[in-house]
């Protein structure tokens, strides 16, 4: 069985630079250089979240929101512990 982690992240399209930039409510926020054009800002935030947490990017799927700058990520063979560790600086 495979676990994954769930995590709900406001994207903000044509940033300067891409980033996590803290918590807005229960959603973390992404600053993303990518323009919200042809499914661009979507592959990007895949890229970034991925690398972030140090999986590849077909083990980052979003399940909901593709198309609202409100999404929801499921990273496949992350711990909800692990996600947690990883998180803990930007909730700070």
């Amino acid at each position: 069985m495979s676990t994954a982690a769930k995590l709900k992240i406001r994207v903000i399209p044509n940033a300067k630079k891409t980033e996590f930039a803290g918590m807005r409510g229960d959603e973390i926020v992404l600053r993303l250089c990518a323009p919200p054009i042809d499914g661009k800002a979507n592959k990007a935030a895949v890229e970034f979240v991925s690398r972030f947490f140090g999986v590849s990017p077909s083990a980052v799927v979003i399940t909901g929101g593709e198309r609202s700058r409100h999404k929801i990520f499921e990273i496949v063979g992350l711990k909800s512990d692990d996600l947690e560790r990883k998180l803990a600086d930007l909730t700070r």
